[in-house]
């Protein structure tokens, strides 16, 4: 019986490594995110004007998925220096649009 509880008290220690291991992974990759979007707002900041960083979190409020590819599509034009200056509200707006065309429209005809 003794030997059946030691394997029992080495099963629980095991298992206690392993959700402690569990954990700090966890917050390794919690850092690792609020880290990214720390980097990502600062980025945003360098390449918005205040208003269009305005209208920017609307549509993160709005649609969060849409504004999260637009945030990445901006930082990816400023990295690869196809910014001459900070975009305004008006250039936004502009490049809104010219998403908002690139969607398909789908027709839908009832016979």
């Amino acid at each position: 019986m003794a030997e059946e509880e030691e394997e029992l008290e080495e099963l629980r220690k095991r298992r206690m490594l392993e959700l402690q291991a569990q954990l700090q992974e966890q917050q390794r990759q919690a850092e690792l995110r609020q880290q990214y979007e720390i980097q990502k707002r600062i980025a945003i900041q360098h390449i918005l004007t205040p208003e269009a960083r305005s209208r920017l979190a609307n549509i993160r409020a709005a649609r969060p998925e849409f504004a999260e590819k637009l945030e990445l599509q901006l930082i990816q034009l400023a990295q690869s220096g196809r910014l001459a200056s900070k975009i305004t509200d008006s250039q936004l707006k502009e490049i809104l649009n010219r998403l908002q065309t690139r969607k398909r429209e789908f027709k839908i005809r009832r016979a």
